[in-house]
């Protein structure tokens, strides 16, 4: 094994509180569940999270391994400005944290944030009528959606007021042209949010090889948003994350080392 593979396998659990290292494996957690999904992009998207009991420092993927190869101990620990303030031989790429760094500063309860390339969240972005209320999934995540217009490449740090300017209220975005966005308190509520949403995204594409929708009205989109968000961010939404890692224990423990 090369020295830098053995830097991005050494552990770093005696170097962070229980609350971080329990942070790291949920995070990791997440990058394993993208490419479960076939929803990862290389190494082209980012999952970022808060660092326990630290406001101004964030977690995401070293630059250059591919999703299935995140580990606990090889997420890179940056302040909002995309420096490394933990030593590491893993570096990563500041653009990446741009799309991010404006909802983890901005949005009280944007502890983690999902942003993704998928098929279909990326079809959807590029249709004009954006997201349709044409399943139960799209209902439940219906209200949550924000729009954000493409401005190429996110490298203008410039981009990231108009971000939270459009994203508003909400806690899901479709970036037009783009992608898909999620944020939550937890590793559950973006992960819930963005599952939905994804879905969504591949059945609403679907249903438009078929003949004309059925779209449900704003009265329906209040009634199953609500019962939706209560799921999402409820205790069933918190027992579902016990079972997710169960489930990524039995095929691959490794996202805990």
């Amino acid at each position: 094994m090369s020295a830098a593979a053995e830097a991005r396998n050494r552990s770093v659990k005696d170097q962070v509180s229980e609350e971080e290292w329990q942070a790291r494996i949920d995070l990791a957690a997440l990058y394993r569940l993208v490419v479960r999904h076939g929803w990862d992009d290389l190494v082209f998207t980012h999952i970022s999270m808060r660092a326990p009991g630290e406001d101004d420092h964030f977690l995401i993927n070293p630059f250059g391994l591919l999703f299935q190869d995140i580990n606990a101990s090889n997420l890179v620990k940056i302040d909002i400005n995309g420096e490394i303030v933990m030593e590491t031989d893993c570096f990563i790429n500041p653009a990446g944290f741009t799309v991010h760094s404006p909802f983890h500063t901005s949005i009280e309860d944007a502890h983690c944030v999902i942003h993704l390339h998928t098929d279909y969240g990326v079809a959807v972005s590029a249709q004009k009528e954006g997201l349709l209320s044409v399943t139960q999934h799209a209902l439940i995540v219906y209200n949550e959606v924000a729009y954000h217009d493409y401005e190429g490449i996110a490298l203008d740090a410039a981009e990231c007021a108009r971000l939270l300017e459009d994203m508003g209220d909400k806690s899901i975005m479709m970036l037009r042209n783009h992608g898909t966005l999620a944020v939550g308190k937890t590793a559950a509520d973006a992960y819930l949010r963005m599952f939905f949403l994804e879905r969504a995204c591949k059945m609403q594409i679907l249903a438009q090889s078929g003949g004309p929708l059925l779209m449900q009205g704003q009265d329906m989109a209040d009634k199953v948003g609500a019962q939706g968000a209560a799921t999402i961010e409820g205790p069933a939404g918190q027992l579902i994350w016990p079972s997710i890692l169960r489930m990524l224990d039995r095929e691959d423990p490794s996202f805990r080392d």
